[in-house]
């Protein structure tokens, strides 16, 4: 690696905080299997970010369910669980992921960089989770948290999934404009014993979500939540 890449690696240290010890763990953390497997091909060996990706999920899952335990003292396990997914969920990571510029310091293979990697939610959902693991190995649990709190914790609104989500985005909706909000089945599948609905949210003449679920509820619910993680999206 070039001194060029040691001065990034430096802007994105600043940028989270934390000065590695270990700086292979940091390299090691922004490794793209589409850079380890070009490289393979050119006889140079490295390790993907796969392995801490799955170090960080479970930490970043240990410390948001911590918070959420002593902040919500009165909200049932199942209510918890939504919370802590809506929290740590892809679209969720890749937007605090956007906010360090994470995507500039990910080794991406040439035809991944070109089909727009550096911002793909799922390779910077799971860059930000491969980082998490890395802050775990090389500065311990205080550390991470420290991170996880100011970066994550502090930054999404848990308590939003304690409502349902047509109704928190039927409340956003209406801040917005006075266009009309209505959910569509537009497929059903499957035997009558085990249908699938898919359903799609509009807001005027635009489609602004998409949710599949077993019954016609639970597929509002999920175009609804759909339409909530694009919103955030939009209006970082």
């Amino acid at each position: 690696m070039t001194s060029r890449t040691d001065e990034k690696k430096d802007v994105l240290e600043e940028k989270i905080g934390y000065k590695f010890k270990d700086a292979k763990l940091l390299e090691k953390a922004l490794m793209h299997r589409s850079y380890v497997n070009d490289a393979r091909n050119n006889g140079a060996s490295f390790e993907s970010n796969e392995r801490l990706e799955f170090l960080g999920d479970a930490v970043l899952e240990i410390i948001v369910s911590e918070y959420l335990y002593i902040k919500y003292t009165g909200v049932p396990e199942g209510q918890l669980t939504k919370m802590r997914s809506n929290g740590v969920c892809e679209l969720t990571l890749a937007r605090l992921a956007k906010k360090i510029n994470l995507g500039n310091y990910i080794y991406l293979a040439k035809g991944e960089n070109l089909g727009g990697g550096r911002n793909k939610p799922s390779i910077l959902a799971d860059a930000f989770e491969a980082l998490v693991g890395a802050m775990y190995l090389d500065g311990g649990y205080n550390v991470v948290k420290k991170f996880v709190e100011e970066y994550i914790i502090e930054k999404v609104d848990f308590s939003f999934s304690i409502n349902d989500e047509k109704t928190r985005l039927q409340e956003i909706l209406q801040k917005k404009s006075n266009k009309k909000i209505e959910y569509v089945i537009i497929k059903e599948k499957g035997p009558a014993h085990d249908k699938e609905f898919v359903s799609q949210v509009m807001h005027g003449n635009e489609v602004i979500g998409v949710g599949t679920g077993k019954s016609k509820k639970e597929a509002e619910q999920s175009a609804a939540k759909e339409a909530l993680a694009n919103f955030k999206i939009l209006d970082e």
